[in-house]
């Protein structure tokens, strides 16, 4: 089975860095795209970022210019380098992978268990 594990998360203060990881395997990440998502407290689950098979990225408006997701083939390992991280990115984050480029959550098939990121302010 594809299995997804999320590591990197914690807490930061305002202003401060993280960046998440996705290990993958069972899914060579190079033939298909892979997400990243997060979901606060009571509200619903938001698209983040995603990098395709090719390596095209695309990301929400929200994070655009402080967030950056990249992919070593290598280690087929995604990875979610956040900056300048504000109160309102405090979420869990999961990474999923799926066979086409989209932001639905609902169109990517397997999912990882989530990591909590929590920023101070």
């Amino acid at each position: 089975q594809v299995q997804l594990a999320e590591s990197g998360g914690g807490l930061v203060q305002t202003g401060g860095s993280l960046r998440l990881s996705c290990a993958v395997s069972g899914r060579t990440l190079s033939m298909y795209f892979t997400g990243w998502f997060r979901q606060a407290p009571g509200k619903e689950r938001e698209f983040v970022s995603l990098i395709s098979s090719s390596g095209n990225t695309h990301y929400a408006d929200f994070v655009k210019g402080r967030f950056t997701i990249s992919r070593d083939s290598a280690r087929n390992t995604v990875y979610l380098r956040m900056n300048g991280l504000k109160s309102e990115d405090t979420a869990v984050y999961y990474c999923a992978t799926g066979r086409i480029f989209t932001t639905r959550s609902d169109d990517y098939d397997y999912w990882g268990q989530g990591t909590q990121v929590t920023v101070s302010s």
